[in-house]
């Protein structure tokens, strides 16, 4: 077994201040007027929307001007009429249905209803795989 030795105690004495004051309280009101009246050098910088809810704020941007100028028509490309026809009268000649046809290139039936009905955003890589499957070409001179 290991000796237990008695509990000394410590006699140091133990010195217990208060905190300096953190940077919030040296900009405290009364602080400041103290230190005015010390003669202390003071600055004093007025900060840019200090003290405002930004996303409130309904300033306009810089770009609004320009915003509002623009005309640009931002509308995506469409899947053009010769196309459509071209791929309904394949897949007629066929004799396939539009769920067949997109099971043969691994789509879904939207994707040849939206081609068919001209709303599709034109992809090459989906015309390819139609031209394949219905023996067809179906892009660019007849």
């Amino acid at each position: 077994m290991s000796r237990i030795e008695p509990i000394s105690q410590d006699w140091e004495p133990v010195v217990v201040r208060k905190k300096l004051p953190n940077a919030a309280a040296k900009k405290d009101e009364k602080a400041v007027n103290a230190a005015r009246r010390a003669g202390a050098d003071i600055d004093i910088v007025k900060k840019h929307n200090a003290g405002t809810n930004k996303a409130s704020y309904s300033g306009t941007s810089l770009n609004t001007k320009r915003l509002d100028d623009d005309t640009e028509n931002l509308a995506h490309e469409r899947v053009p009429a010769d196309l459509k026809k071209s791929i309904m009268q394949a897949r007629m000649d066929k004799k396939l249905t539009q769920a067949q046809l997109a099971q043969m290139i691994n789509e879904k039936p939207q994707v040849i209803q939206e081609y068919e009905s001209g709303k599709a955003i034109p992809n090459q890589q989906i015309i390819a795989k139609l031209e394949r499957a219905l023996g067809a070409k179906l892009r660019g001179k007849k």
